[in-house]
């Protein structure tokens, strides 16, 4: 087997769970995001243009062009016309080497992310409240939703470049016996820039991309994220235990620990210990080196599962991901994502801020009607002397977010400030 076959098959391995797009139908079904077959049926709604934007006067950020062979065709997807780029807009079309599809549980890094610009990344030195997020309007909002994507990828790119994936109206391959139309992968244009300050402002001309109703934007942002990465990278990233991305889960696929690696630290390392490991539990010398965390990131990381305790299967989180450079996690609890964060951006550089303290706690579902509001204690008294007495249910002995929590702050004595307990 030649150079160019294996390189070939490596790819395959590392993006055959995110080739087939039909695949990912009930995902994004499941989230909204209906990926119907056959033609459009419901109208496209006009997209309404940002008049007062700051932004509109600024020219199209360029980006490197390769035009795309002028093949139109009738698009059997659900994806509105105003949400397609026009092909003169520039890029690099997709070739069929580089189609790949979709992925799910992004959303909760991007909203960190998200907190992240509009608490720590304000202008001047804009005090970081819970009261300014409040009130946040629109279009600070679509241009936090921006930054917040291009940071990512940014990162991605280790800080030098960056690539956005957006859909056009036109194919830009033809088919042929090793790939699979989907009406979608074919008519990606890639942009790459080399200055940060350019993937936001591009990312925020075209929001409606990501953000609007029958955009995709999920799966635009993965394919963004892939290439940012790049091929080549994220299989130096992985180590012998991973070489996907994502895996199924009860007929559904999710991401693994690589693929959050990549969202939070812009590296898609498998595990989430700090380094590489050479030696396994028992200390003797591994036949491959594991690789781990390597940077502490903005947006940290925190990992409780109740199963995985039982079965004492709980892999444990190192520093760099517990201890991020701002006080914002993702939290993976028992599978489900939220996020926990902090407004106050000492917590982690003084360590007498970490006696008594609020967390703010969102898991984006629709039965959390307000952010809880946690007072963390670290300080006074031990959190299981409280616990004594409670009876029969774990999870009201030791509720799962409290859990995850004392995964940094062990013997922390939680306070839900009224709220009723969940998770």
């Amino acid at each position: 087997m030649n150079a160019d076959e294996n390189a070939s098959g490596e790819l395959d391995e590392i993006l055959q769970q995110i080739a087939e797009l039909d695949e990912w139908r009930e995902i994004f079904n499941s989230r909204g995001l209906d990926l119907q077959q056959g033609y459009v049926k419901r109208p496209s709604e006009k997209i309404k243009a940002d008049e007062d934007s700051d932004d509109s006067s600024r020219p199209a950020t360029s980006a490197h062009h390769v035009s795309a062979p002028n093949n139109l065709f009738t698009v059997p997807y659900s994806i509105p016309q105003t949400l397609a780029v026009s092909p003169s807009l520039g890029g690099q079309p997709v070739s069929p080497e580089l189609a790949v599809g979709g992925a799910s549980a992004i959303q909760m890094v991007v909203q960190a992310h998200i907190i992240k610009c509009l608490l720590f990344n304000q202008p001047g030195n804009s005090a970081c409240t819970m009261q300014s997020l409040l009130e946040v309007g629109e279009k600070e909002q679509r241009r936090a939703l921006a930054a917040a994507l291009a940071d990512i990828l940014w990162t991605a790119g280790e800080e030098q470049t960056a690539t956005v994936s957006l859909v056009t109206s036109e194919r830009c391959f033809a088919p042929h016996l090793d790939y699979k139309l989907d009406s979608f992968t074919e008519r990606l244009q890639l942009f790459t820039f080399k200055k940060k300050d350019d993937v936001r402002y591009f990312i925020c001309e075209h929001i409606q991309c990501f953000k609007e109703e029958g955009s995709h934007g999920i799966i635009l942002f993965l394919y963004s994220l892939v290439f940012s990465r790049t091929i080549d990278r994220i299989r130096a990233d992985f180590d012998c235990t991973t070489t996907h991305l994502l895996h199924l889960s009860l007929g559904n696929f999710v991401c693994r620990q690589a693929l959050l690696n990549l969202l939070l630290t812009g590296r898609a390392s498998p595990h989430v210990f700090n380094g590489t490991s050479l030696n396994d539990e028992k200390d003797q010398p591994l036949a491959h080196p594991l690789h781990g965390v390597l940077t502490r990131s903005h947006v940290g990381y925190l990992l409780w599962n109740r199963e995985q305790v039982k079965h004492a299967q709980l892999p444990l989180v190192g520093s760099m991901l517990k201890t991020p450079r701002l006080p914002i996690w993702v939290c993976n609890i028992n599978g489900t994502y939220s996020v926990l964060f902090s407004p106050n951006r000492s917590l982690l550089s003084d360590w007498k801020m970490e006696h008594l303290f609020q967390l703010y706690f969102y898991n984006g579902q629709p039965t959390q009607l307000n952010t809880t509001v946690l007072t963390i204690d670290t300080h006074s008294h031990h959190w299981e002397a409280e616990n004594k007495d409670i009876q029969g249910d774990l999870e009201k002995k030791f509720p799962s977010v409290e859990m995850t929590i004392r995964t940094k702050w062990e013997g922390a004595v939680i306070d839900w400030n009224g709220a009723v307990p969940f998770f």
